[in-house]
Order: C-alpha cells, then structure tokens, then sequence
C-alpha cells in the first residue's frame, strides 16, 4: 500500500505556502488523520475493527456500551432526573458504541430514555455518513443530531460529555532538546514525495506553558529527548468548559500521568501509527493510509481542566471501571447460562479482553464535573465504588 498522493500534494501545497517552507508537526498530523477529502478518517473510514487499522473496546460485543449507560442512568438519576438529559458523544466512530448505549437504554432505562438527546460531534464525513445510517432507526425514537461545536450554545448542557480513544487522535506538537533548550520538530519537504524534520524555535510560547502546567522541568534532560504536546486536548476541553452547564465529563483513553508521560527514559515520546493491526513509529509513511496517535497526558487534562470549571471527579483504569458497574457479574452468569459452549467461550474471552490489564483494561478513565451542588458532588458514581 502506497501513500494517498493527492494528499501528499495537498501537504505539499500548504508547506510551500508557509514563508519558512514548513509546518508544524500538528499541522501535518492535522491534514494526514482529518483532511476533509483525503485524509484517513475522510478516506479509511471503515478501517476500524478487527479487520482494519485497529480495533476498541467498542468492537468486542456490546458489553462496554451497556456497562457505560449503567453509569449514564445513575448520573442521570444524580442531577435530579432533568429533562431533556443530554449524552454528547464526542467522536463516535462507526455508531457502534452509540447503537449500544441507546438499545440498553431503551431496554432498562425507559424513564431515561423517554427524555434522552443524544448529539455526536463528529469532524469525518466519512464517519458522520455511517453513524446515520447505524442510528436511523433511533431517529422516530429520540432526539438525535450531529452538531459541530458552534452549532451548540454556551452554558446549555445539562447531562455527560463522553469520548472513547479520541484524545489520543489529536494532532500533536513534536519537541526535542538541544543544549537543554526546547526545540520544535516542524515538517519540510525531501525529495518528493518524502518529507523531512526540521528543529527550529517553538512555534508557540504555549509549548512551554503546557510543559509548566506539567510541573516537568524538561532543562535537566538529555539533549535528542524527544516527546508530544497535545495543546489540541486543552482547546477542546476549553470548549467543554463553556458548553456544559451542569453534568459530568467522561474520558476513556490509554495515557499515562505527566510524570510518566515525560520520563526521562521515554525519550522518543509515545507516538505511534498502526496499519493492519501493525504498530510503527514513522508518521512519514503510508500518508493518509495509517492511523496516527499518541498517548494521552491526564494529568494535563486534570489541571487544565480545573481551570475550566471542570472538577476531577475521580481517575481509574477501565478494567476496574467495568467491574465496578457489573461487569463481573455478567462473566460470573456466563457459567449458567445457555449458550453453546463455543459461543459462551467467546464471548467470556470478548468479557475478559475488556478487563485485560495489558491491553484495554489499562485504558485511563477519567470523570469531571461541572456545576453539582454539595449533594450532588458527594454522591459516588459507580463506575468509581470500590468492591467491598
């Protein structure tokens, strides 16, 4: 598989066109994941799932769904039952984790889901044309739109913004240090089609900033150490910020806190692309045929976000998320239930694949909140109780 030449041509127009013959390295991410015609979530759509690019939690049956609209009934129940309640799935993917909140809902929760708004910001047209086609049949059911972010007015949102593995596909910066100074990799043009790094003064003092926020003090490190900035994470969360009135936030990602993030010993940063289930670490290749990510800072999520009005709740791992709001119980019935046993076999190995701690049941949730009262704010959600 070659890489999409129209969009190399589209990257190379916009590189001639910056006065220093260069981009940054979140703005060549930008155009590879999100060109509106040519980039890989415009043109790759479908190449999500076992037999695609990668694969999430999403595509191991509908357990994951059903467990989260577990916790949405409860919270829903904590703000006082408001309607309408609001679920605002940020990047929803194929629809399939969407299909699986609203069926559970529908089956379990029939008060919810009478007063339910479910809207999907979603930036692929691609993706935005198979979420509608999987949700159609929801349409005569709920309200359900697709809206961009200035479609939906400030302080109007009473319910939970969610995302699963949408961080991560943020565009990011790239920085490096030389003299124990911080340098940014920018994007410029080799011999076509290849592109080259080049190091240069930060594009923006906000580099830094982020890093100060970070409590990371980068002077002390061995000059080649190379790592991300996701500054993208911050404005979205800005964004959120304004738009939620009152309700939760509820990210589900794999990251690590910053003094993880950035130790000294990861020293070639934490981004990766995947083609075919392969992971690699070379964004130069393959344009528009491979997905790009790098790992989520939570901890930059947790202060940024306190400075958005939204409070850190609680952070877990998605294993311990899952088994908290019943998970286990499901994996223990399995033994007594009917199913052949080719089917129950696969579908305890799909339940324990949720929970693997090497795999997604290490993916970081984190919970925030906006606007509870005192009573509010002492409730323990669920998906955060601690087995007895």
């Amino acid at each position: 598989m070659q890489s999409n030449s129209s969009l190399i041509d589209a990257i190379v127009e916009q590189i001639k066109a910056n006065t220093k013959q260069r981009i940054t390295f979140a703005e060549y991410m930008d155009m590879v994941l999100y060109h509106p015609t040519y980039g890989y979530y415009s043109t790759q759509a479908l190449n999500i799932g076992r037999e695609g690019d990668f694969f999430t939690s999403v595509h191991l049956g509908t357990d994951f769904g059903e467990m989260l609209a577990v916790q949405f009934a409860q919270i829903w129940e904590i703000l006082g039952k408001p309607t309408p309640f609001v679920l605002l799935e940020m990047g929803a993917g194929q629809g399939y984790l969407a299909v699986d909140i609203l069926s559970y809902c529908q089956q379990q929760y029939p008060d919810l889901f009478a007063v339910l708004e479910y809207i999907i910001i979603e930036k692929s047209p691609g993706l935005r044309k198979v979420q509608k086609e999987k949700l159609q049949d929801f349409e005569q059911e709920i309200t359900l739109k697709w809206c961009n972010w200035e479609d939906i007015e400030n302080n109007s949102i009473v319910g939970c913004f969610f995302s699963n593995e949408l961080v991560d596909a943020f565009p990011v910066h790239q920085f490096t240090l030389e003299s124990g100074k911080l340098r940014e990799i920018y994007v410029g043009l080799g011999e076509y089609p290849n592109f080259i790094e080049i190091i240069d003064e930060p594009s923006t003092p906000k580099l830094s900033q982020y890093l100060e926020l970070d409590k990371i003090d980068i002077s002390y490190y061995a000059d080649g150490y190379r790592s991300e900035v996701n500054l993208a994470a911050l404005d979205w969360l800005n964004l959120i910020g304004e738009k939620l009135q009152k309700g939760y936030v509820l990210t589900i990602d794999y990251g690590y806190s910053a003094s993880r993030y950035y130790n000294p010993r990861r020293n070639q940063g934490t981004l990766q692309c995947y083609y075919q289930h392969k992971r690699h670490d070379n964004p130069y290749i393959l344009v528009g045929q491979q997905d790009i990510t790098a790992h989520v800072d939570f901890t930059a999520l947790e202060l940024w976000g306190e400075s958005c009005g939204l409070n850190k709740v609680g952070f877990t791992q998605q294993g311990l998320f899952l088994m908290a709001l019943g998970l286990g119980e499901r994996i223990s019935s399995l033994s007594a239930s009917q199913l052949p046993l080719l089917e129950m076999l696969r579908r305890r190995d799909s339940l324990h694949q949720l929970l693997d701690p090497l795999g997604v049941g290490n993916f970081g949730v984190l919970l925030q909140s906006k606007g509870l009262n005192n009573r509010e704010a002492t409730q323990v959600l669920k998906g955060l109780a601690i087995p007895e």
